[in-house]
C-alpha cells in the first residue's frame, strides 16, 4: 500500500495554514491527520482533500505542568475540533489567556493557523502543529 499523503506533505501544507485530509472513496469519509487507510472503513482507497481548517471545539484542558522541553510554554490550551468536513483534530488554542477560560469556550467556532516548535531530545526535528484562533 502507498500513502496518498505523507506526514512531511502534511506537515509542509500546514506551514502554509493549509489543513489536507484524505477522503475516502468507500464511504466518503474525511481521515486527518493522514493515515495508510480510512480512519471509518480502513479502505485504502484514498484521495487528497484541503480542509477548510474550520470548525468548534468541542473539549478543551489547559496544561499547567507541561512535558519536558515545553515547560517555557506553559500554561497553554488544548482544544479537540471537530471539524466542518466531520473529522476531530487536536491543537493549541492560541489568542486567549489560558488562564482565564471557562467552559464557555466550549461550541465556539475556531480558524486553524499552525505553530512550530523547535526540536528537543525526544524528536527528530521541528514539530509542527495545528494552533486554532477564536473566530470573531
Amino acid at each position: 500500500m502507498e500513502h496518498k499523503l505523507t506526514f512531511k506533505d502534511y506537515t509542509e501544507a500546514l506551514k502554509e495554514d493549509r489543513l489536507l485530509g484524505l477522503k475516502c472513496h468507500q464511504c466518503d469519509a474525511i481521515t486527518v491527520p493522514p493515515r495508510i487507510t480510512c480512519s471509518k472503513c480502513q479502505s485504502p482507497e484514498l484521495e487528497v482533500v484541503q480542509l477548510s481548517g474550520k470548525g468548534t471545539i468541542q473539549t478543551f484542558t489547559t496544561i499547567y505542568v507541561p512535558p519536558e522541553g515545553r515547560e517555557a510554554e506553559a500554561p497553554y490550551t488544548v482544544v479537540l475540533v471537530e471539524l466542518d468536513e466531520g473529522p476531530w483534530l487536536m491543537g493549541n488554542l492560541g489568542g486567549v489567556d489560558p488562564t482565564k477560560l471557562t467552559m464557555d469556550i466550549i461550541g465556539k467556532r475556531v480558524k486553524m493557523g499552525h505553530a512550530v516548535s523547535p526540536g528537543d531530545k525526544f524528536s527528530a526535528g521541528e514539530l509542527v502543529r495545528p494552533l486554532f484562533y477564536l473566530e470573531s
